[in-house]
């Protein structure tokens, strides 16, 4: 079986190798087409080098070749006329959540040590409910995202400058874009990625019937990134514009598109009385090339794409992130990952006093001793201010693998 040539991610494919061959499934989700079928390519390649004599097995839900796989009974029928006893097989399905009831297949198959099951899905709700019940403590996810900053590069054989980071900011990371090159035509490719996620995973999944509003929904939350709101003022809103919608309508709509991962909801976190507030998040786009072509890349909301160019590394990154309020202040990122925790604040210059105190006064007013940072497009003259860390956006974005 021969497989098409990739720029191999790093970061994820060290951290799948440990559970190769583990009875465990392994599930690789995120958006359509931020790359998870290029890197079950890539996990291939490293068994194959690794177990010659292996068994792969590959079905792609998006491949009209498997279009008769459509339930558990089929797919456990295909995968069992597939296996072999005397060796290893490896399995792999993409896009598994087009098949109804796959966990039931799934389940079976794993009774059998020597399978070993690689899936991905475009659907955060893939593992979740009964699902989750169903196949308790049998997988370990991997979430997979856009290309971060340093991928990026890589991939497009940049070098790091300002005019790569405006790239970056403009175009997003989707992995094809290495294929179209980084011009106004890429533009029509993000956006046929916008539509088919909207109208496959949003629309069709779960039966919509009001397209228009679930556009202006979208438009809404392209125009106001890190905006703090609730359903209720999402509904207030649209009401002035001529559209009514109910507040627990829009709640599931955001829900459906978060399932999709066209949008990430941030929950925010009371810091001194370390609770979840029921009521009000945050939305960030997981790629900002699609949030620009929904509403238009603008001068004026370079802040916006800063702070969800910063939230989309801290998920690259490994962190659980939320929004942070402190009693009057609030803080953009409250960041945990290995029972440690960092703030974060984003700001698009420091070249005002006033801005200087509130982005740094803000995580002064907090008293704990975790790692706190404020992020910027511009250099600021120490690098520090009062014991607090300052990082440039570059630097920011070239981590790999912790802020300390």
């Amino acid at each position: 079986m021969v497989f098409p040539n990739t720029l191999s991610r790093t970061a994820y494919i060290e951290r799948i190798k440990p559970f190769v061959r583990k009875n465990l499934i392994k599930v690789l989700s995120g958006q359509r087409r931020v790359g998870k079928s290029y890197l079950l390519f890539q996990i291939i390649s490293f068994i194959q080098s690794v177990d010659p004599q292996s068994n792969i097995i590959y079905i792609n839900k998006e491949d009209f070749q498997f279009d008769m796989i459509k339930d558990a009974a089929s797919l456990n029928e295909y995968i069992l006329a597939k296996s072999k006893t005397d060796v290893h097989n490896y399995i792999f399905i993409d896009e598994i959540q087009d098949i109804s009831e796959f966990e039931k297949a799934l389940r079976s198959l794993l009774l059998d040590e020597n399978n070993d099951l690689y899936i991905t899905g475009s659907n955060a709700n893939l593992l979740s409910g009964e699902l989750a019940t169903y196949l308790s403590g049998r997988y370990i996810e991997f979430k997979v995202y856009s290309l971060s900053y340093f991928e990026f590069l890589q991939f497009h054989k940049l070098a790091d400058n300002e005019l790569s980071l405006e790239s970056y900011i403009k175009f997003g990371g989707l992995p094809y874009l290495i294929h179209l090159g980084l011009t106004d035509t890429s533009l029509e490719y993000l956006y046929s990625i916008y539509n088919t996620i909207v109208y496959r995973d949003v629309v069709s999944r779960y039966s919509l019937r009001n397209n228009t509003f679930l556009e202006k929904l979208i438009e809404f939350l392209a125009d106001n990134i890190g905006s703090l709101f609730s359903a209720k003022r999402i509904s207030d809103f649209l009401k002035s514009q001529q559209t009514n919608m109910p507040p627990n309508q829009i709640q599931q709509y955001c829900a459906h598109l978060a399932n999709a991962f066209i949008v990430h909801e941030v929950s925010r976190y009371d810091i001194a009385g370390r609770k979840i507030f029921e009521i009000g998040s945050k939305f960030y786009f997981e790629n900002t090339g699609i949030r620009n072509v929904i509403i238009g890349y603008k001068i004026k909301d370079r802040g916006k794409l800063l702070e969800n160019m910063v939230f989309n590394q801290l998920l690259y990154l490994g962190y659980d992130v939320k929004v942070g309020s402190f009693h009057a202040q609030e803080i953009d990122f409250v960041c945990e990952r290995d029972n440690e925790r960092l703030y974060i604040q984003v700001a698009l210059r420091l070249d005002e006093q006033a801005t200087i105190d509130r982005e740094f006064g803000n995580l002064l007013a907090i008293s704990d001793n975790y790692p706190k940072v404020v992020v910027s497009e511009d250099h600021f003259n120490g690098n520090t201010y009062e014991g607090i860390r300052h990082m440039q956006i570059r630097d920011f974005l070239l981590i790999r693998d912790r802020i300390s």
